[in-house]
């Protein structure tokens, strides 16, 4: 059987996308040069877009349990997600390790494999697909695709090897990050400033476990991770914070530094990247993990339906139209945050100002947007209903017939389109999105109240809504100025002849993200 997509790199992006596309009917493979998951966690948790993302195709509630962070800050000033009409909290102390676990273990039930111990060297496009090149066990050998996607990190030989250039921020600081058991250090989660522009993280993880990030302004960058010792830690850790951690045991140490990089282009033919691969940023919140994992979402459905011919091929040109300037914001907001966060006392009144403005609901808002991923939005068609372009909240619940209530993210557990119609609808609503019944499902019902004081009530919706796979609002009635058929044809096909040219229209570019 010819293999649809290799995805190269097994970390959550990559395996994520290839939950995605198995969704989609693809045939998917995961390649990943390590010959076991490395265990090593450094991303603690991801931001409540993240975590509805995996809440929409039924997977967050495999982490088991975990808690939610109920304040937020932005390069360490805080402001209160209480004042804010959505709930922005996003998932913290769950290891990335726990987050790989559950996808890999999702792999395993849908049968999809992945074939560790292979080594990408690199990719060659031919004019009906791609081949991979290899270096495993069994030495070195090709592998054909219909297309080949990068999730291989910052350093990605996909991209490389495709000759995608990336725009670079160079390292001016270095950092250590460590977990550590068999010792008890006192609680620094947002991190514990020190004089001279240095700062250090300690996050407990259970009885005796923490992990901790070391900010010394004087660490050089560039340094060799393999070659990072524990006595390194030890003693940088002890010339800030006077503790000695030498008793403790390190199950895992990174070296790493804050150098940025930004893919040109998020697809070049048969070649895409996501994740670290597109854009790497320095380690801070989770943040890169975070919009990885809605890179997976946004492409996933998108080459799905271009490889089973229900779309056609512009589909995939919206992928970078609407995710390389989420990237763009992704490594400008991170260099902000980070000039917060590590700046010197000449920062102070930076933060002054900021810590007054966030006090502000507005200001909070637009802050916790950007942190929790809830403020980005697409152009998904004139309009101006507050829903379109943004994504569909997944905990609105709607009443069916029967008096069965169903949550917006249980609808997009099967990663299908959905047009919700409502009482209110025009009654040929439904008998249009007929004819994608290939890609879409019509759900009907009337929408259940939200209870007046609870989290994230956003008022009321619109009476028929068609929402994209990744959760995201392509048309509403009222408020959208494009006809539904367009809006349908221009996202899924045109209907009866799948592969064919949608409806004509600029690919969907970033519109807004509360930046």
């Amino acid at each position: 059987m010819e293999t649809g997509v290799i995805i190269v790199g097994a970390g959550p992006v990559g395996l994520m996308l290839a939950c995605e596309l198995h969704l989609g009917g693809v045939n998917v493979t995961v390649f990943d040069k390590l010959p076991a998951p490395s265990g090593e966690s450094r991303a603690l948790g991801f931001n409540r877009r993240a975590a509805e993302t995996l809440d929409q195709r039924g997977l967050l509630t495999g982490l088991g349990r975990f808690r939610w962070g109920p304040m937020g800050h932005f390069g360490g000033v805080r402001f209160d997600l209480g004042m804010l009409e959505e709930d922005h909290s996003g998932v913290l102390g769950l290891s990335q390790a726990r987050t790989e676990a559950m996808l890999a273990a999702r792999l395993a039930e849908l049968g999809v494999p992945v074939r560790r111990g292979l080594e990408v060297t690199g990719v060659r496009e031919e004019s009906d697909g791609v081949v991979v090149t290899c270096q495993g066990p069994a030495g070195a050998g090709e592998h054909r695709a219909r297309y080949v996607v990068g999730c291989d990190g910052p350093h990605s030989t996909v991209r490389t090897a495709a000759g995608i250039p990336a725009r670079h921020w160079e390292a001016t600081r270095g950092m250590y990050t460590a977990e550590l058991t068999g010792i008890t250090l006192r609680p620094r989660p947002i991190g514990e400033r020190l004089p001279g522009g240095h700062m250090v993280v300690c996050t407990p993880l259970g009885e005796g476990r923490c992990r901790i990030v070391i900010h010394d302004k004087d660490l050089p960058p560039h340094q060799d991770p393999a070659k990072l010792t524990f006595p390194q830690v030890a003693d940088a850790w002890q010339k800030l914070t006077g503790e000695d951690i030498r008793h403790a045991s390190a199950q895992w140490m990174w070296a790493c530094d804050n150098a940025a990089a930004l893919a040109t282009e998020y697809r070049r033919g048969r070649v895409l990247l996501a994740g670290d691969a597109a854009h790497a940023m320095p380690p801070l919140a989770a943040w890169s993990l975070s919009a990885g994992l809605q890179d997976a979402a946004n492409l996933g459905w998108k080459l799905a339906a271009h490889l089973a011919g229900r779309a056609p091929e512009h589909l995939l040109d919206t992928y970078h139209a609407e995710r390389h300037p989420v990237g763009e914001q992704l490594i400008r907001n991170a260099q902000a945050a980070s000039m917060l966060y590590l700046g010197d006392a000449d920062m102070d009144p930076l933060r002054g100002v900021l810590g007054e403005l966030v006090a502000h609901k507005e200001a909070a808002g637009q802050l916790a947007g950007i942190v929790s991923g809830l403020g980005i939005g697409y152009d998904l068609g004139p309009g101006e209903h507050p829903l379109l372009g943004r994504r569909m909240p997944p905990h609105k619940e709607l009443t069916r017939p029967d008096g069965t209530r169903t949550r917006v993210a249980e609808l997009l557990h099967a990663a299908r389109g959905v047009l919700i119609t409502t009482d209110g609808a025009d009654g040929k609503t439904a008998e249009i999105a007929q004819d994608w019944a290939a890609s879409v499902d019509v759900v009907t019902g009337t929408w259940t109240p939200d209870a007046p004081d609870a989290p994230g009530s956003t008022g009321p919706a619109p009476v028929a809504v068609l929402i994209r796979p990744d959760g995201y609002v392509a048309w509403t009635a009222p408020g959208s100025d494009r006809d539904l058929a367009d809006a349908l044809a221009h996202w899924f096909g045109t209907p009866g002849t799948p592969g064919t040219p949608g409806a004509p229209g600029t690919p969907g570019a970033l519109h807004r993200t509360g930046a």
